[in-house]
């Protein structure tokens, strides 16, 4: 395991080593770096403390774009300035991907450009405000896709003053990035981390770069192209257990053979009025500390504290999306895989419940799951993992589910994907639902890249299909998050419609009563939250903040203006979100998708799940053209 060092708590820790085989050289005069030929189109771009001090506020609150050619090395570098910088995110990937014509490209091939982006407030400790975006063309869906995941990576990219990055064409050797604090960057030799689960890959990488740095990481299904790959990023203790895991980024990243980004951690960043900043960073740590949703609910519980609602409701995945409930709580049973039960086991074996995924996060719902003798296993259980890596596949021992959450994250792969890939297994007859060990040697094939290892990364849709299986819930080919559609009707058109494919963070309603409402009525407020979600992951900021966030635009765009020396008004949030739902829906259309692709599967329509007995009201025509609703750009 990655050591800790609790008083540098914000960067990745694990000691040097010694020998650096693969260190980089200077840039020589003729071009080369080291004696290869790099031919480096670059800017040297050195910003003194003058130059951070100049009236010029537009150079002070400059950020750095870069385009890198991996198939023939050279990069290009863009100045970003106001809303070039504030418009990140979500929103820049769907603009670039379409401006790229990455529509109709093959996903895993050199053409579909890798997109990391960072938010305007990267490398602060604005709470919730470093998340990290990544972005292609799936190859799990076939359409855009936007991942994205905590940790310290877009920390440490804004304190080197990068927005972010878009990765083209494919390296001729597997390789390691590394963006240095000089403004330069290295391609290192990845051979040594090749193979390796992905925690022994971050340690041996922090023995070459020192414990400075973050990592964002292609694990070992993502080397051989396996859909269920995502990118692992480390948290801000260095586990590489932060992950933009949906879509099959990881394999995108595997098909350009980059095995990891390593990113030097510097200083804060410059801003156009660094005062105003700092300000803000305390003022939206209050008001966050004031919201009950936080205190209450992200901070006593997290995200697994969600179990519990679910199984009340009926809506929770059970043994392949055939039941709704797992325990009936009314009639005295005990429901371990919730929150509530998890919350206190885990305190009172001495685990960390209140724990921040990323530097300076305040709402800190994340947790690290410790077992009975007080040792780590993971970091962290969420909800999504319980529902779909744990009841989904038949799981009521937490203790189970943390092993194979593990064993998921050393493979750096998505829990969501996974957890519906392993249930469709189980209802293929391969093996029995609760066998915590059939799901290990499952996942032991997965790592090994075997024949059926290399079958089953490819996802629950193809699995699902190759063994004929009927019940396999997917929309646009990706795994349905832990939401049953048939009784969490607001979540299921978001993840109908949405061109992320089956994507409840695209706009999530887990609470609202939707039995005496239409389908005019759910598609209204389905699609007023997803603008707002989709403003949130444009600025790089945690969806978990939005009972603060959305409330208090006026306050965020004082704040970005203060940042980036903007004239922002608080009608620029929504129509951010709106913009990005619309280049989204456009990508799709180009790459071929219609109405028939936003369609549940059809058991969802005829099979009543219990203990509810609903099934599935709303169809592909009543959803698709919700987007043609808004306005151009």
């Amino acid at each position: 395991m990655i050591e800790r060092d609790r008083e540098d708590a914000a960067v990745a820790v694990v000691p040097e080593g010694v020998g650096r085989p693969f260190e980089s050289k200077p840039l020589d005069e003729g071009g080369t770096h080291g004696g290869r030929d790099l031919t480096l189109r670059r800017r040297r771009l050195n910003l003194t403390q003058q130059d951070t001090n100049a009236s010029n506020t537009r150079s002070v609150a400059m950020r750095i774009y870069y385009d890198i050619d991996l198939t023939g090395r050279t990069i290009t570098t863009r100045e970003l300035h106001g809303e070039e910088i504030v418009r990140a995110g979500r929103y820049l990937i769907a603009k670039t991907l379409l401006e790229l014509g990455a529509a109709t490209v093959d996903p895993l091939s050199p053409a579909n450009p890798l997109i990391f982006s960072a938010g305007p407030f990267a490398g602060t400790s604005f709470s919730n405000a470093n998340r990290t975006s990544v972005g292609c063309k799936s190859p799990l869906t076939g359409g855009v896709k936007e991942a994205n995941g905590g940790g310290s990576f877009s920390y440490g990219l804004g304190q080197l003053k990068v927005a972010g990055f878009t990765l083209h064409g494919a390296s001729p050797e597997w390789v390691v990035l590394h963006f240095k604090k000089d403004g330069t960057i290295d391609f290192d030799d990845a051979a040594p981390y090749l193979g390796k689960g992905n925690f022994e890959a971050q340690e041996m990488l922090h023995k070459k770069y020192g414990k400075k740095v973050t990592i964002g990481l292609c694990g070992p299904v993502g080397e051989y192209q396996g859909l269920l790959a995502g990118i692992a990023f480390s948290d801000k203790d260095g586990r590489p257990a932060r992950l933009s895991a949906r879509g099959g980024v990881g394999a995108v990243m595997g098909s350009k053979k980059v095995k990891a980004v390593v990113v030097d951690m510097d200083k804060i960043p410059p801003f156009t009025d660094a005062k105003k900043v700092n300000v803000a960073i305390k003022d939206y740590a209050k008001m966050l500390l004031a919201d009950s949703m936080v205190t209450n609910f992200y901070q006593k519980i997290g995200t697994m504290g969600m179990a519990d609602l679910q199984n009340a409701l009926g809506g929770l995945p059970v043994r392949n999306f055939s039941a709704g409930q797992q325990v009936d709580v009314k009639s005295g049973e005990k429901f371990k895989m919730g929150g509530d039960h998890i919350s206190q086991l885990n305190v009172s074996r001495g685990g960390e419940h209140t724990h921040a995924c990323m530097p300076g996060c305040v709402i800190q719902c994340s947790n690290v799951y410790v077992d009975a003798s007080g040792k780590e296993v993971v970091s962290p259980v969420e909800y999504e993992t319980l529902g779909l890596l744990g009841t989904n596949c038949g799981l009521s021992d937490p203790d189970e589910l943390a092993q194979m959450n593990f064993l998921a994250n050393d493979l750096g792969v998505d829990t969501i994907e996974l957890g519906a890939t392993l249930a469709v297994l189980m209802e293929a007859g391969l093996g029995a639902f609760g066998d915590v060990k059939f799901m290990a040697d499952c996942l032991a094939e997965i790592r090994q890249g075997t024949e059926k290892g290399r079958l089953w990364a490819q996802g629950t849709a193809r699995v699902g299909a190759h063994y004929k299986v009927r019940r396999v819930p997917v929309i646009k080919k990706q795994a349905i998050s832990a939401y049953d559609p048939r009784v969490v009707e607001a979540t299921g058109i978001t993840m109908m419609a949405t061109a992320q494919g089956a994507d409840h963070t695209a706009g999530n309603l887990p609470r609202l009563k939707t039995r005496e409402m239409n389908a005019e009525q759910i598609v209204e407020q389905s699609l007023a939250h997803q603008a707002r979600v989709a403003a949130n992951d444009s600025l790089g900021l945690c969806i978990f903040g939005m009972s603060v966030t959305n409330p208090n635009t006026e306050f965020l765009v004082n704040a970005l203006n203060a940042a980036h020396g903007t004239s922002l008004t608080k009608d620029f949030f929504e129509p951010l979100g709106r913009d990005a739902l619309r280049l989204e829906y456009e990508f799709n259309r180009r790459a071929g998708f219609t109405e028939k692709d936003d369609e549940l599967p059809e058991f969802f329509y005829s099979e009543p799940l219990p203990p509810t007995n609903h099934v599935a009201r709303f169809h592909g025509p009543d959803v698709h053209a919700m987007y043609e609703r808004l306005p151009a750009v």
